[in-house]
């Protein structure tokens, strides 16, 4: 982003637009930008205080009566030296047709000249008039040589001379996706709670990391108890997964590998989809976000909606390698082709960024989609090269459904030996797990309530007084599972997972 910038900058570009939430940082940079040849001053304005000269103390180098947008705009217009003025917060401003105007005029009086104009702002908001002009640019956060800099410093206050090389690049990994100013407080954290430094505390920084997305708001931070041995079946799916398990690592990088962009589970509902998806992330050892669709919708304002999806997603990648979950895309996406009238074409806009950020995004960020009803998704979608792959989901099969119940059980009670599991599968036929499970719930409260400890017979009578959804739907299920069965691979091993069921 530096050499992106020093290059607009040398190409006498009037107006540029710098994303982020790090002023201090942003600034020491393009103060030193400003010392290459030719020289140029540089001044920062807020509407507090003004224009002020850079680095000077107090106020030697406030301008007087620039506090105004405007008028501090047509100042810049009158100064002959070549120089950077930088607009801190002027996004408030972008509905005045005085300050919009004033910049236009700025534009076209620094054409030729060494002088640019940086507005600096954590929100992207240009007016439609600038939209032409301006070159909008994302000041990055702090990198692992970055971030090394403020570990060294907090090292040498805190005496820490014994942590190993493993252990500041755990620190420091840990520690990606966190602004400067927060990687220094989070390491301070640490050291005033365990009284030094050391790798130990990486659980600390990060804890920061998950208040960082729990502050984005539309980013949800999973923590997730099961492993992948919990979800029956799949075995295609789950011996997929654990291929990939080293994906992200530098070796596979040396070995030739591609980094892997991610995976689309389409299926009968309750299934094992979403348990799946947040199971990876702990077999792969990355943080597990989920991206929330419907937060990312807003109404109140206009652009707001793609704002808060490339917020999203640049917080993503901020702390990648990471696994990022969205839960039944096929509702997220669903409209977006008619979109235009129903909601002003925002769903289509999203959806445009989305497919966008799939196909050209470099940081290791794995996308696990999961979908319902696939006849709801745009067919951009579904092309290769937006997934690495596309998994279906069927209903479990007998051996499947013997797992799922030995699963279930066995997390409920030690002695599942009394069990009769061939039984159990064949009357559950074409039950999906979570009926499975529901169906054991419920023999279980019949039991509970009788004071007794739950038996077989119970859960059979259970399940029998249940209807399962591959009877209530048997129409979108055989409808998925022909769309599937020439477009998908199946998740599990069986050839069975493309048989169709008479229920």
């Amino acid at each position: 982003m530096r050499e992106e910038l020093s290059v607009l900058i040398q190409a006498q570009y009037p107006l540029i637009y710098l994303v982020t939430f790090e002023e201090e940082r942003a600034e020491r940079t393009i103060a030193a930008l400003a010392q290459q040849r030719p020289q140029r001053r540089m001044y920062t304005w807020t509407m507090t205080h003004g224009m002020v000269e850079y680095g000077q103390e107090g106020g030697a180098g406030q301008q007087n009566n620039t506090v105004s947008p405007q008028a501090a705009i047509n100042w810049t217009m009158r100064q002959k030296e070549p120089s950077i003025f930088v607009f801190k917060d002027l996004h408030p401003f972008k509905d005045s047709p005085e300050v919009t105007r004033s910049l236009r005029d700025a534009i076209e009086g620094f054409r030729g000249t060494q002088k640019t104009i940086v507005l600096m702002s954590p929100v992207q908001e240009i007016p439609i008039e600038l939209e032409k002009e301006v070159v909008v640019l994302d000041f990055r956060l702090p990198n692992m040589s970055e971030l090394n800099q403020v570990l060294s410093a907090e090292l040498e206050k805190s005496r820490t001379t014994s942590i190993t090389t493993e252990g500041r690049e755990k620190l420091l990994k840990a520690a990606l996706g966190l602004t400067r100013d927060e990687a220094e407080k989070v390491f301070r954290k640490s050291r005033v709670m365990a009284g030094q430094l050391t790798e130990g505390e990486v659980d600390i920084v990060l804890s920061e990391k998950k208040q960082l997305i729990r502050r984005n708001g539309i980013l949800d931070y999973i923590e997730e108890d099961e492993t992948i041995d919990s979800v029956g079946g799949l075995e295609e799916l789950k011996h997929w997964l654990k291929q990939r398990s080293n994906a992200f690592t530098e070796r596979a990088r040396e070995y030739g590998l591609p980094q892997p962009k991610g995976m689309l589970i389409l299926g009968v509902p309750g299934c094992g989809k979403s348990l799946i998806a947040k199971t990876t992330a702990r077999l792969w050892g990355l943080p597990l976000l989920r991206l929330d669709m419907g937060r990312v919708y807003d109404g109140s304002m206009v652009g707001r909606s793609e704002a808060n999806l490339r917020n999203a997603l640049r917080t993503a990648e901020s702390i990648s390698p990471a696994v990022l979950f969205i839960d039944e895309i096929d509702k997220a996406f669903a409209g977006s082709a008619g979109s235009a009238d129903s909601d002003g074409g925002t769903s289509s806009r999203i959806f445009g960024s989305f497919l966008t950020w799939m196909q050209e995004k470099t940081s290791p960020v794995f996308v696990i989609a999961t979908a319902n009803r696939v006849e709801r998704l745009p067919s951009e979608f579904l092309r290769k090269g937006r997934f690495d792959e596309i998994f279906f989901v069927d209903l479990p099969n007998e051996e499947e459904r013997k797992e799922i119940f030995k699963i279930h059980l066995g997390k409920r009670r030690s002695d599942i030996e009394r069990f009769d599991f061939d039984q159990l599968s064949k009357v559950c036929e074409g039950f999906s797990g979570a009926e499975i499970e529901q169906g054991l719930i419920s023999a279980m409260y019949e039991a509970f309530a009788q004071g007794r400890e739950f038996t077989q017979l119970d859960i059979i009578a259970a399940i029998r007084a249940t209807m399962p959804l591959s009877k209530t739907m048997s129409e979108q299920v055989t409808a998925l599972r022909d769309w599937a069965r020439q477009r998908a691979r199946p998740a599990a091993s069986s050839v069975a997972e493309y048989q169709r069921m008479e229920f």
